[in-house]
């Protein structure tokens, strides 16, 4: 059975490992000419994530390329000192599992435990998907497949394609965020630094194996930027509008904006449908499901959306209109918990008093300097996002022809 996957990051190599692990051929067919292998920005892998990756057999290579932050120094705008804080303490008690890593290093680790069984083409899309599973391609030539997987992101090419230009409208969350990669000048060795002002706020972190540094940009907008998500030069400038002025450290990373290798802007929206799937296509991860980027545990979302869907293909032997609706039925519980989980973050990291910024440094200051039974208690009665993914669980997906499975 040949299945098409479009998208090459975090959803499409984890359902492809696991759909060739069922005896599925897999082609996954990625815009970018090649994979991304500049360090990306930090993505969270949760429990469920972190237990899949091990079955993988790549958990090793993840932790090897954790970040190692493991401390935070909290800048409030006005503020005469900053507020210190231990983070691994703070991520310690938010998840009893969970690795910080790099979003292109885990993109590369799936991709290779997968690139030796699955049929990969690179610089090349999809232009159309016809019912039957006739499938155009700007360069390949036209192919069947018996199904066709968009894990292609918020944007996704796919979702357009047989949904409608206007399926999966986000509901705008009322902020955007901005990446952008500079020289590590402040030696940031396991430390993140945040700048927080009223609606916005600015951090900078590095990671152990890699020579540059990383700043997020978050901050509030009474409307979602209506222009091209490709117009990079009017997103640098409102970035630095925006964050002119917040500290002198803030603008020496603003002054890096046009010289940056690397910048990534979006607004932070969730994605809303009624379902993922119509005929022999259906979506995974951010195309399907986004919860908000930068704040919705959308990684581990993708990773545990896409064990979800090969192992329901699995069990359904292939069969599509049974598979899918299992898929959404397993995934809607989990999909609706991070809607909920992305607007609360949101409010959060991005304050709009200053007396929301004095409580973020300071609820941070105190779950680190309390002993680890009792902060990780604090967080579990405070922090939604370590109740929502500590509870999800997964199933233990019997290989192909055996209908036996048992819950983890």
């Amino acid at each position: 059975m040949r299945i098409l996957v479009s998208g090459a990051g975090i959803a499409g190599p984890v359902l492809a490992h696991w759909l060739t692990r069922y005896g599925f051929e897999v082609t996954v067919v990625e815009r970018a000419p090649a994979l991304r292998r500049t360090g990306g920005h930090a993505v969270d892998l949760f429990r469920p994530a972190v237990d899949i990756s091990e079955r993988m057999g790549v958990l090793p290579r993840i932790e090897e390329r954790a970040t190692g932050t493991e401390r935070m120094s909290v800048f409030r705008e006005g503020a005469r000192r900053p507020v210190r804080a231990d983070l691994t303490k703070i991520l310690g008690g938010a998840s009893d599992r969970h690795v910080e890593v790099m979003r292109d290093d885990l993109t590369t680790i799936y991709y290779d435990a997968t690139r030796d069984d699955v049929e990969y083409l690179f610089g090349d899309s999809v232009t159309s998907v016809a019912p039957g599973g006739e499938v155009t391609f700007e360069h390949a030539a036209p192919r069947r497949f018996d199904l066709v997987v968009g894990a292609d992101g918020l944007h996704s090419t796919v979702r357009r394609l047989v949904f409608g230009a206007g399926a999966g409208r986000g509901s705008f969350l009322g902020a955007c965020f901005a990446v952008l990669s500079l020289p590590n000048v402040s030696g940031l060795d396991g430390e993140l630094l945040m700048h927080v002002g009223v609606g916005r706020t600015a951090g900078a972190y590095g990671a152990r194996h890699l020579d540059d540094a990383r700043v997020l940009f978050l901050f509030r907008s009474a409307r979602e930027p209506d222009w091209d998500h490709r117009d990079v030069p009017r997103q640098k400038e409102l970035v630095r509008k925006t964050f002119a002025g917040l500290h002198p450290q803030v603008d020496g990373w603003l002054k890096e904006l046009d010289g940056t290798p690397a910048f990534y802007f979006d607004s932070i929206s969730r994605l809303r449908m009624d379902g993922w799937s119509r005929g022999r296509v259906t979506l995974v991860g951010d195309a399907g499901y986004c919860p908000g980027p930068a704040v919705g545990g959308s990684t581990t979302l993708a990773v545990v959306g896409a064990y979800v869907l090969a192992g329901e293909l699995a069990r359904a032997g292939g069969d599509h209109e049974r598979a899918f609706p299992a898929y959404e039925r397993v995934m809607a519980e989990h999909v609706r918990g991070s809607r909920a989980v992305a607007s609360s973050a949101a409010r959060t990291l991005i304050p709009t008093s200053r007396l929301g910024g004095w409580g973020l440094a300071q609820g941070a200051r105190l779950v680190s300097a309390l002993p680890a039974g009792p902060g990780r208690a604090l967080l579990r009665l405070t922090t939604r996002s370590a109740r929502l993914y500590n509870a999800m669980a997964v199933e233990d997906y019997a290989p192909a022809g055996d209908g036996h499975r048992t819950r983890s």
